[in-house]
């Protein structure tokens, strides 16, 4: 029997052992050293006069360093994948294969940067004062919702791209994924309903992307069940959250927010009861995306659902950060932009459809993560909206 997903045999623990074995990045020379006139070029005497421009005039440094191509893959280790708050040294591996697939898919070169602190402030200085090394942030598994204060903070504070993509990432692929659904299904987002199980970083983001992109309503769950206007206790960010979404005012949990709902979209970790799909519209979406083991089976809920779409490569419908984040930071840094906009996130979602259309069916609404398409458009639509958006040099 062929293999749909290409996922292949299962991969062994010594597999993966081995190809982690020493790291898995280094750092390779761009101009070869292999005369006393090279050397003299590349390092003392030549490279003093590079360092006078330099100082003469400090925008020569994009033209004449890599800090303006580099992006910095930032972790303290807190929520890291599915494992938690493992700490700094427990994250790198995740950190070093993020650095691997911004090379491999973007183009770009990237270092991890794992802090031994939690604290936002710190992080933050340390950014600042590193800020002449590299070009971009990227945020990775900080927990919530500390995740959303120290984005802020290095937005106001640094003048380049940032972005965390356990939030803006999984919210663009998310609604590229759902833009693509719809095309299959022939319906329009705009009379759709959204149940997001999940306030965390990822949930948060793809609530508010989802309204950026015209979303009939979203209803948002946490633990405690659905967030609304009336419910004690609510944090800023849920409370924010409260005021914008849930506009039938339902009130309790999953089983009342998937009455009627058009998708379900889980983000959560948490298991969930089969049978409360059977509460939503017919036809309808479910995004299962928790890993490693999704909230409900997809081949169960493909009983309820007409399309079924999880985080895992071994399943039809894989919803991977890895078509947003190597093509969006491409785009922010070809165009010089100072910032990640909505309208550039927007922008790489549609992006994505994009590459999906000739051949977009219920067992492909985005395309392959390895398709090699994906990050130049990405990066070219990401581009263009960052110079509409006026956050360009």
């Amino acid at each position: 029997m062929s293999d749909p997903t290409g996922a292949g045999a299962p991969v062994t623990d010594e597999e993966i052992f081995t190809g982690h074995e020493g790291g898995k990045l280094s750092v390779a020379a761009t101009r070869p050293i292999s005369s006393p006139r090279d050397l003299s070029i590349a390092y003392t005497p030549g490279v003093a006069k590079v360092s006078r421009a330099i100082a003469e005039d400090a925008a020569k440094a994009k033209r004449y360093t890599w800090a303006d191509r580099l992006v910095v893959v930032v972790s303290d280790g807190t929520a890291v994948l599915g494992l938690g708050d493992i700490g700094a040294s427990a994250s790198l591996p995740v950190m070093e294969g993020k650095s691997v697939l911004f090379k491999t898919f973007g183009g770009l070169d990237s270092i991890p940067l794992v802090l031994d602190t939690t604290d936002v402030d710190e992080i933050v200085e340390t950014l600042v004062r590193l800020r002449p090394s590299y070009g971009a942030v990227n945020l990775e598994d900080v927990s919530a919702p500390r995740c959303f204060e120290l984005e802020d903070k290095l937005k106001e504070a640094l003048d380049c791209p940032v972005m965390h993509d356990d939030q803006h990432g999984t919210a663009i692929v998310t609604l590229a994924a759902l833009r693509g659904a719809n095309l299959v299904l022939d319906r329009a987002i705009a009379d759709q309903r959204v149940v997001v199980s999940g306030a965390g970083a990822a949930g948060v983001a793809c609530a508010r992307i989802l309204q950026e992109a015209g979303i009939g309503d979203v209803t948002v769950l946490d633990s405690r069940g659905i967030i609304h206007p009336g419910r004690d206790g609510l944090n800023p960010i849920k409370a924010r959250l409260a005021s914008t979404t849930n506009k039938a005012g339902l009130q309790g949990g999953l089983a009342e927010a998937l009455e009627g709902a058009d998708v379900f979209l889980g983000l959560s970790g948490a298991t969930i009861d089969e049978t409360l799909l059977g509460r939503m519209a017919g036809g309808g979406i479910v995004f299962a995306l928790s890993n490693p083991d999704p909230e409900v089976h997809p081949d169960v809920a493909a009983r309820y659902a007409s399309i079924v779409a999880t985080g895992r490569s071994d399943f039809p419908n894989q919803i991977n950060n890895v078509l947003a984040f190597p093509g969006v930071f491409r785009g922010a840094l070809d165009s010089g932009a100072r910032a990640i906009t909505e309208g550039m996130k927007l922008a790489a979602a549609e992006a994505i459809v994009s590459v999906a259309m000739d051949d977009l069916g219920p067992d492909r609404i985005v395309p392959s993560p390895l398709d090699p398409r994906v990050a130049p458009e990405v990066a070219a639509a990401v581009a263009k909206a960052a110079e509409a958006d006026g956050v360009t040099d």
